[in-house]
């Protein structure tokens, strides 16, 4: 069996990679967030540049799909006038940063975010993967979001830092923030963080500092449903892909203020008027919901199956959550699914309860074969 080509960086507009379908461009709108202008005219550089497909990724990115080697610098350049890339490819690899949804101009959220970002290279050079989370709305919402150092408020609405992982955090005040993350971060680096990867496997080994641990966070919440909130209107985007084409019509049908990069693949646009676009989800019991699932073989070059169309099949059977990966390097979700399939060699393993890296409790299963395993 061929191992997956795992990477030890993420890709970046300035530095994209290598797919199935041409080069692959991410990029991160500052605090998630784009004007009704940029949505507009990423969807016409995705058209004129890319293939037509835009992807959301876990972490509220964004990606431009099937650029071709001749059309980057371009693209590059144009994505740096709408200011959607940092045009140093430093800055923009380590502005790895993932907000909590409905801040308000001004808030604790966007002040963290601002400073910070003005900061980060500062910090000491981190894992590529390396990722921070400002997690500071009325409640906690992305304790399943991927990230290594995470700004949350306790109990009482006081400011914490808190190393994933972790159980408490570090009572901080504002005007201290990056200076506790440039300790944590210096903490993680000297113990070893480097060898680890990632936060919560080195906390897992390496004992944090007895004052990083009194703060208890404050109880998590859920802002993931779709339909209308005070401001706009939440919308799901199926596997995280959307045509330009759709893209462009939900903005036509929403003429919204401003539209947020969500977490969990969702898409959050201010705007008082009612959403219906059908390449979108719009009620949060549809079954596409939460099912997790790579663009899968022919598009990604790891993969070694089509992950979509057995996606969604198997989704309409009532599996809890469902994860389809193409590989073992499980991009699509981090976490544990109630169904985790591994694509290997043409065919799935099965994962129950558990995540890529579990071991399978059957291996080698076609598709035909899941269909009658889940009637």
């Amino acid at each position: 069996m061929n191992a997956p080509g795992i990477r030890g960086w993420c890709p970046t507009a300035h530095r994209p990679i290598m797919s199935g379908d041409g080069l692959l461009v991410r990029m991160r709108p500052r605090s998630g967030r784009m004007t009704a202008d940029q949505a507009n005219a990423l969807a016409d550089l995705a058209r004129r540049s890319g293939n037509g497909l835009i992807d959301l990724t876990s972490r509220a990115g964004l990606q431009i799909r099937g650029v071709t080697d001749d059309a980057h610098a371009e693209l590059l350049r144009a994505l740096v006038a709408e200011d959607l890339v940092d045009a140093d490819p430093e800055i923009e690899a380590r502005r790895n940063i993932v907000v909590t949804p409905f801040w308000i101009s001004g808030d604790l959220t966007d002040r963290l975010e601002r400073s910070l970002a003005l900061r980060l290279a500062e910090l000491p050079q981190l894992p590529a993967k390396s990722g921070i989370a400002i997690d500071t709305g009325t409640v906690p919402v992305l304790h399943d979001v991927s990230a290594d150092f995470r700004f949350e408020r306790d109990g009482e609405g006081g400011l914490l830092l808190r190393a994933d992982g972790a159980e408490r955090g570090w009572s901080i005040d504002e005007a201290g923030a990056f200076d506790a993350l440039n300790e944590m971060a210096a903490w993680f680096v000297e113990t070893g963080g480097g060898e680890s990867g990632r936060m919560k496997r080195h906390v897992s080994k390496s004992p944090l500092p007895a004052h990083w641990q009194l703060a208890v966070p404050a109880d998590g919440g859920d802002v993931w449903s779709p339909g209308r909130t005070k401001e706009g209107v939440v919308v799901g985007v199926p596997f995280g892909a959307m045509s330009v084409d759709a893209f462009a019509g939900l903005l036509a049908e929403a003429d919204p203020g401003c539209v947020q990069v969500m977490p969990r693949r969702r898409l959050y646009l201010e705007t008082v008027r009612p959403l219906a676009h059908p390449a979108f989800i719009h009620d949060s019991s549809a079954f596409l919901l939460d099912v997790a699932a790579c663009p899968g073989a022919p598009r990604c070059m790891q993969a070694t199956v089509p992950t979509r169309p057995i996606a969604r099949l198997l989704a309409k059977r009532g599996l809890g959550t469902l994860h389809v990966s193409g590989c073992a390097k499980g991009c699509a979700r981090s976490g544990p699914a109630d169904v985790t399939l591994v694509g290997r060699d043409g065919m799935f393993d099965l994962v129950r309860g558990g995540s890529v890296g579990d071991m399978p409790d059957r291996t080698g299963v076609s598709e035909a074969g899941l269909l009658e395993l889940f009637p």
